[in-house]
């Protein structure tokens, strides 16, 4: 069966598009869990309404998991229309193959240079002068997450802080809570690392660690203190023994943990359990030490394909993710920040605020991927995994591994 179906019916008024037919577009994406369902849901509708039709191509299991799938396909001669990478260079090896639809024209032609904002962002979908990409999000992993209840009811004051939330840990362990909950998806713990190293080191220490593959960095004591915090982190959470991000979200939410290291995209998991942030939650960017947003997130990319129809609708889909209201609508579900910075976002939240007066302060830096090759990240992922899983090993020897890795990171 043809991964990509196109059926030919007269097309109704299009928006953005004037296609002599409507085109089923298969989207492939990771996007499973509650709050990550509702807000595709927004890009779903939106493509519909321009007389073509959303085929759902969902890989559960994070992008770990969807990514070689998405990429085997591809390679394979079997692609989808649309398919969802990160920000970044995972996707550099197909551009370079010429496997991905150059965007130029439709970037062009809708003024994306001067709508996206940071333009790093766009930056990260361009090879050798040409965009392949369209960035629909910025996502930030520098949040600590707490239910407000489980401090107040156990006669503790809601942390504002990393070292305020690892003081409370042992009183929480007593009131049967589990101080952090933590998947065992290898990302996680590599998340939970680098949100530590921001926070405690500074932005200017991680910068140079991924971006400048800085091993004089990796080795030094302000490193060193991450890894005793990451230790810390290990301890609060050997109880946590769930697998997804979301498992994990939800032991905040229904109180079985008392926080999460995770990035913004847990926000639309406490909305879709009807939580009020600043009421029934708290997010501290920066765990409320370095406040700082990171210009990852979330981008999707159109397989290079012979059938003029489905190039056609590979550049409505395109035009539509960009658009002013489909950013409002899809990014108010998803807990990101919208990739336009012209947008009315008068229904954000507490924590969306805060995310927007952070990047209105231009308090940023990039994401991994912007900032190492996929191959480096995994090493690394591994790395934190094992530490992670591994009581025995010191966070002195955890250090030195990240040492090595950093030396020979491309």
């Amino acid at each position: 069966m043809k991964s990509i179906r196109m059926t030919l019916v007269a097309a109704t008024a299009l928006c953005g598009a004037t296609a002599a037919y409507a085109t089923d577009l298969e989207v492939t994406h990771w996007w499973t869990s509650g709050g990550e369902a509702a807000a595709v849901a927004e890009f779903a509708k939106a493509f519909d309404a321009t007389g073509n039709k959303w085929v759902d191509g969902a890989i559960a299991g994070s992008g770990g998991t969807a990514r070689p799938i998405m990429i085997s396909r591809i390679t394979g001669g079997d692609p989808m229309g649309a398919t969802q990478f990160n920000h970044g260079r995972q996707a550099e090896e197909l551009v370079e193959a010429g496997l991905m639809r150059d965007l130029s024209d439709i970037a062009e032609k809708n003024h994306w240079k001067d709508l996206v904002s940071p333009s790093s962002l766009l930056d990260s979908c361009t090879l050798d002068g040409k965009i392949y990409c369209v960035p629909v999000n910025i996502h930030s992993q520098q949040w600590l997450w707490l239910n407000n209840a489980v401090f107040t009811d156990n006669g503790m004051e809601v942390p504002t802080n990393w070292d305020e939330y690892a003081a409370a840990a042992p009183k929480l362990k007593e009131a049967g809570v589990v101080p952090l909950a933590l998947g065992q998806q290898p990302w996680q713990t590599t998340l939970a690392f680098q949100v530590l190293l921001v926070a405690l080191a500074g932005p200017e220490a991680y910068t140079q660690v991924f971006g400048g593959h800085d091993a004089e960095v990796a080795a030094s004591p302000e490193l060193a203190k991450v890894f005793q915090a990451a230790a810390t982190a290990r301890e609060m959470s050997q109880d946590s023994n769930i697998q997804n991000w979301n498992d994990a979200t939800n032991m905040v939410i229904t109180g079985k943990a008392a926080g999460q290291i995770m990035g913004d995209w847990a926000q639309g998991e406490f909305q879709v359990a009807n939580q009020v942030a600043g009421k029934d939650y708290t997010c501290l960017p920066g765990l409320g030490v370095n406040e700082v947003i990171q210009t990852g997130g979330d981008a999707f990319y159109f397989p290079a394909v012979d059938d003029a129809e489905i190039t056609e609708a590979q550049g409505t889909l395109a035009e539509v993710m960009m658009s002013a209201e489909t950013q409002v609508a899809f990014n108010l579900k998803k807990g990101s920040l919208p990739v336009r910075g012209d947008v009315d976002l008068n229904a954000a939240n507490d924590c969306m605020r805060k995310g927007l007066d952070i990047l209105a302060k231009g308090n940023i830096i990039q994401s991994p991927d912007q900032l190492m090759s996929a191959d480096s990240l995994t090493q690394v992922n591994d790395l934190f995994v094992e530490f992670f899983n591994t009581p025995s090993m010191t966070a002195e020897d955890a250090q030195a591994r990240f040492v090595s890795l950093i030396e020979d990171a491309e």
